[in-house]
């Protein structure tokens, strides 16, 4: 029924099912095709990943791309969006990815991607989207205000899309109330093991900034000497999860728990689908790991 409380494991367990959907924008191949033809370099993911994930905004600036992403470094961002709209405008860089994701999707998924799984979970995951809130919320917003694709499949990645954002604004929100800015964010992760300090590294903070904030979170009592996480610290970062979850929970609540619960059942073929392909990383800065 709509408006009941949705357990706060579905919750989770949504966005690790639906989080590697929307991945395939960062890693596919037929992505990095599209990138290339619009002019960006591709030698490593991040001169395209930035105007991939922040085209739903328009044409942002440096600073307001640090500001919503978070967790990567400012300097880093102002280096990748140098050239960002001026290689590519937002109308061609949507429409890039637009067509490298359904390319990618096809391949990796086969017949998959015409199931009558799919067809229902795209229709769930829409429902989901289209009910989100987005106030206060610039990611999920920008990608909400985006046509939804004709296709099935690419309707299921486009709401897995507006929903992890969804999910990423009301993260960001649980990090600065649990007084985690970017930096200490990582800090604070790296602290409690969720992935080895090397995997923030895509992060770009200089050493200097890094080991800083492992200092204002010591001072807190919240890390040890060498940046391993305190008890305080473990129980900051799982209020931080658990907060994460509770503020994602709308767009579910809305289309009630069964629909919600069947979600992960239809999507979890896909997902996995994905995860055995090798398209993604097996460690990542957001603590879900894949099978190797």
């Amino acid at each position: 029924m709509q408006g009941s409380t949705v357990p706060a494991p579905l919750v989770r367990g949504l966005w690790q099912v639906l989080e590697p959907v929307h991945a395939v924008l960062y890693y596919a191949p037929e992505v990095t095709a599209e990138a290339a033809a619009l002019g960006y370099a591709t030698d490593t993911r991040w001169p395209s990943y930035f105007p991939l994930r922040s085209a739903p905004l328009g044409r942002p600036g440096a600073a307001e791309v640090a500001a919503t992403f978070y967790s990567f470094a400012p300097e880093f961002v102002a280096e990748q969006m140098a050239t960002a709209w001026t290689t590519a405008t937002p109308a061609d860089v949507l429409a890039a990815r637009e067509r490298g994701v359904a390319a990618a999707l096809r391949v990796l998924l086969g017949a998959l991607a015409d199931a009558p799984g799919t067809v229902e979970a795209a229709g769930i995951a829409r429902r989901a989207a289209e009910a989100a809130i987005t106030a206060g919320r610039p990611l999920a917003a920008g990608n909400a205000a985006l046509t939804f694709p004709d296709e099935p499949v690419l309707q299921l990645w486009h709401a897995a899309t507006i929903l992890r954002e969804h999910r990423g604004d009301g993260h960001v929100t649980a990090l600065q109330d649990a007084g985690l800015d970017p930096v200490e964010s990582l800090v604070s992760f790296a602290a409690i093991g969720a992935a080895p300090r090397a995997t923030f590294a895509s992060r770009a903070w200089p050493d200097e900034q890094w080991n800083a904030a492992i200092e204002r979170l010591r001072a807190r009592g919240l890390v040890d000497a060498d940046g391993t996480a305190t008890d305080a610290g473990r129980a900051l970062r799982e209020h931080v999860e658990e907060r994460t979850d509770a503020l994602a929970t709308q767009p579910y609540a809305s289309i009630g728990v069964p629909e919600a619960a069947r979600l992960p059942q239809l999507v979890g073929p896909l997902t996995a689908t994905i995860a055995g392909s090798g398209l993604l990383p097996t460690v990542s800065t957001l603590g879900i790991r894949r099978p190797a």
